[in-house]
This record gives structure tokens, C-alpha cells and sequence, in this order.
């Protein structure tokens, strides 16, 4: 990182993390990807550095906010990607939820502990197909389908 931030952002699967942090020290970790022999390095155009140190501010500036939002305990419990663990009372899932802002997706993790609770299928939700073509990277036993909404 030579004193910048670069780390693990998303665990996407076994095959796929995502890095994130000061775009200079971002170039230097994938050339020394390239160098060890991985199989693609790709930069990826997003708006900010998500999920690293460099979000701290973020957070900062959302947890007035979501203190001010009434969550309620769960009713089912929710693994929450920040930790890859179950969680249904409110102040979990806030803490969880402002943890993310500058905390790796630990996604593979919680896939898995999604099986290990019992799931035997998923639904996403929006207008692609990632997590669904993650997930059959992660546990077959878990088929995703998609859904983008009315047409």
C-alpha cells in the first residue's frame, strides 16, 4: 500500500475478490496480481472506494441517520454479509448495516451459512444476474433465480 489504503473489499467467490482503496495503490496490488499469475485482473469504474477504510467518513455521516430510522427486530433472521452471521435484533442489523459501508462483502461466507441454515433457494432482485451466477460459484444446493421486475 506504500501509506495508502488497499484492501479486500468483496469475497465474491472462491475465485473472485474485489479490491478497493487509493486508485494508485489499487494499480500497484493488481500489477503484483498479474505478476503472481492470476487469471484476470480487471479495473472496475465505480463511483467511490466501497467497502474500505477510505468509507469511514461515510459511516460516519450515515449512523445519525439510521439512528433517526425506526428498524424493528426482524421476524425472520437475516445473515448480514458484514459478518456472514445471523442476526434479527434492530441494533444488530443497524450496527451491521453502517459496518458494511467500510467493511469487506463477505459474500461467500454468507451464501455458505445461507445452506447451512437450510436455504434451498434464492430470488434476486434487480436488473442483472450477478449473484445468481456468484452463487453457482459458491453452493450449487442454492439455486438463484432472477426476477428485474414488471416489464
Amino acid at each position: 500500500a506504500q501509506g495508502e489504503v488497499v484492501a479486500p473489499a468483496n469475497f465474491n467467490s472462491p475465485e473472485q475478490t474485489v479490491i478497493a482503496g487509493h486508485a494508485a495503490a489499487v494499480e500497484r496490488a493488481s500489477e503484483g496480481c498479474r505478476k503472481r499469475g492470476a487469471k484476470k485482473v480487471k479495473r472496475l469504474e465505480v463511483s467511490a472506494p466501497f467497502h474500505c477504510a477510505l468509507m469511514a467518513p461515510a459511516r460516519d455521516r450515515m449512523r445519525p441517520l439510521l439512528e433517526a430510522v425506526g428498524i424493528r427486530d426482524a421476524r425472520i433472521p437475516i445473515v448480514t454479509n458484514v459478518e456472514a452471521t445471523t442476526a434479527w435484533r434492530a441494533a444488530g442489523l443497524r450496527e451491521a448495516l453502517l459496518r458494511q459501508i467500510d467493511s469487506p462483502v463477505r459474500w461467500v461466507e454468507s451464501v455458505r451459512r445461507l445452506a447451512s441454515e437450510g436455504v434451498d433457494r434464492a430470488l434476486e432482485i434487480g436488473s442483472g444476474s450477478v449473484l445468481a451466477g456468484l452463487g453457482k460459484r459458491i453452493e450449487r444446493s442454492i439455486p438463484v433465480e432472477t426476477y428485474a421486475g414488471p416489464s
